[in-house]
């Protein structure tokens, strides 16, 4: 795998010294969107499925697939959280399913071979890619890794929600940023300036996000994951086990409605690879 660029080294930087956060940001702090993606996950992703795991995150889905029984490839560019992917799945029981750990950018998957996964996960890369022929090359790694019929997990963010929670906690900047907001809803783009807890950022619209996959891929589903919850879903964790359900069943219900994509923060792609030709 090549060398990380400067932009992908700042991306690294940035999760190594967040590392503490991811460990427990979807049980904690975004229980919705865990709850939601691990159904699709286990909905689409078959057991024993190989399965490579591009932007880790705190190892979370690495540790739900692998609990699946399925073997997991780690690849991202935060030394530190690929670490903590791997101790999470080591306190797990699990890191006989641990196929190998790369250091590298999901636009530069060389290392891993070719048309040998069953299942890619993009879960987080796709957000910091800032130029559109980065994304699209993310994209075709990932078709190259996928053999034919191979599942592809990618996830945006909803491009509104900078805006809302700037509306939200610091409205007066409204003005200042006039001039930076009319590129933003052009190319969608943030930098650690005016977004410090993401950075170096690209938000998406639903339109973008899916123009990403219709060349390599087959649409499953295009999802709005938290739908109407929002900044609401930490209610989630705080109800019965059949309410809890009840509730992500109409999420689901809502998720790919163009009301629940509108209202979600982030949105979930599941596609399957065309054979070539």
């Amino acid at each position: 795998m090549g060398q990380l660029r400067q932009q992908e080294e700042r991306v690294g930087q940035h999760y190594d010294a967040l590392s503490d956060l991811e460990a427990v940001r979807l049980d904690r702090h975004c229980p919705v969107e865990f709850a939601v993606t691990a159904r699709c996950l286990r909905r689409w992703v078959p057991e024993g499925a190989k399965v490579a795991d591009v932007g880790v995150g705190g190892g979370r889905y690495a540790e739900l697939l692998a609990g699946h029984g399925c073997s997991v490839h780690l690849a991202d560019v935060s030394p530190n959280l690929l670490d903590a992917a791997q101790e999470r799945l080591k306190r797990a029981g699990l890191q006989d399913r641990l196929l190998g750990v790369s250091r590298a950018a999901a636009t530069d998957l060389g290392g891993l071979p070719t048309g040998e996964f069953d299942t890619v996960l993009l879960l987080g890369p796709l957000y910091h890619l800032a130029k559109p022929e980065e994304r699209h090359q993310a994209v075709r790694e990932a078709a190259r890794l996928l053999k034919p019929h191979g599942c592809l997990f990618a996830a945006g963010i909803n491009r509104l929600t900078y805006l809302r929670d700037l509306f939200r906690e610091s409205p007066l900047e409204v003005v200042p940023r006039r001039a930076f907001h009319e590129g933003y809803l052009r190319d969608g783009n943030l930098d650690p300036g005016h977004a410090p807890p993401i950075g170096y950022a690209h938000l998406t619209t639903v339109a973008g996000f899916r123009e990403l996959f219709v060349v390599g891929f087959e649409e499953v589903a295009l999802l709005g994951v938290e739908a109407f919850t929002g900044p609401w879903q930490q209610t989630l964790a705080s109800l019965p086990p059949d309410a809890a359900e009840a509730w992500l069943d109409l999420i689901e219900r809502t998720a790919a409605t163009p009301e629940g994509l509108g209202m979600a923060d982030h949105f979930l792609y599941v596609g399957t690879k065309r054979p070539a030709g």
